[in-house]
């Protein structure tokens, strides 16, 4: 007997359900895993909600770590007894064990832990294609990353500082505004106590941030781009905030001629190569010893909806890892 997470509604926390489910023999090009560790993401409560649809019933999960139990036919790279993990998909991560292709799965390295795996590969891959791909953060830039305490910000700020970057980070209390320096963050400011836009003009000599990464949407978008350099980017990849409403693109004109993109994971690794690329950089930014992960909440896999309840009220910071 195998349990999961299910919803059979959309809605809030209240709708998750602990249930039996079964879980048959790998496919071709399949592999059966038993989750040790499943990773808790924003985007997890979008899919609950409705605001990312999914076809219901549907089990949510975007990343976990865990052994390869068997393997189907075909499948050459993996057996029994290996330790993986994965990010980004097939939804369905919320469970004790499940099968999955065997393309979307990345071999563990030992000197990893199951729980750091989970936490990390969704944050980390995320992290990885934003700073290296989207924007290339290059040494003497200026960065502004939002919700800098949470799980891709504490990432993203220690991997731009290592880059060369200056970074400035925004977050709601003093304590994780510690927590941001603590990571990488060489200015921290407090929304809703600080001006951001007029802060980070008098940091940056009234000349904005290159880029700014934008994971909180409809509350800050319009901040994020009166930050911005003349031709700076802004990528906004999250809506904890909410959806961005539309907007006139000759805006991006006025405030001159700024750049505009909305990118997701799954358009960097549509191939195993490019996923091995970015998981090669991120094992590869960790070997450095310079990335540390923060997991801060640990939750039993039944206890879902009250994880989701504190990450929607921001009670979490850094990482949170639900146990099967």
């Amino acid at each position: 007997m195998s349990f999961a997470i299910r919803i059979h509604q959309t809605g809030g926390p209240e709708v998750l359900r602990w249930e039996a489910v079964t879980v048959g023999d790998p496919a071709p090009g399949e592999v059966r895993i038993r989750h040790e560790a499943v990773g808790l993401n924003f985007i997890d409560t979008y899919q609950r909600s409705g605001l990312y649809p999914l076809p219901l019933p549907a089990v949510l999960g975007q990343e976990g770590a865990g052994v390869v139990e068997a393997v189907g036919d075909g499948v050459s790279e993996f057996k029994a007894g290996d330790r993986v993990a994965y990010a980004g998909g097939p939804v369905g991560a919320y469970c004790q064990a499940r099968c999955l292709p065997a393309w979307v799965l990345l071999k563990l390295p030992d000197r990893i832990d199951f729980r750091t795996g989970a936490a990390m590969m969704l944050q980390g891959l995320t992290s990885a294609y934003l700073l290296r791909h989207t924007y290339r953060v290059q040494p003497g830039d200026t960065v502004l990353i939002h919700a800098a305490a949470g799980g891709v910000g504490l990432i993203a700020c220690q991997w731009a500082k290592a880059l060369g970057a200056t970074v400035i980070g925004t977050v709601s209390t003093e304590s994780k505004a510690d927590l941001a320096r603590q990571h990488g963050c060489d200015h921290v400011i407090i929304h809703g106590r600080e001006d951001i836009v007029a802060r980070v003009r008098a940091l940056t000599d009234g000349v904005g941030v290159c880029v700014v990464y934008d994971g909180v949407g409809k509350a800050t978008f319009m901040t994020s781009l009166d930050c911005l350099r003349r031709r700076g980017m802004l990528v906004t990849f999250g809506n904890a905030s909410g959806a961005v409403p539309p907007f006139d693109p000759l805006l991006l004109t006025q405030k001159g001629s700024l750049f505009l993109t909305r990118p997701k994971l799954a358009d960097y690794m549509t191939q195993r190569s490019e996923l091995l690329a970015l998981a090669d950089e991120l094992f590869g930014f960790m070997a450095t010893g310079k990335l540390h992960i923060r997991i801060n909440q640990t939750y039993a896999l039944a206890d879902a909806a009250q994880a989701h309840r504190d990450l929607e009220a921001r009670r979490t910071t850094g990482s949170t890892v639900l146990l099967p």
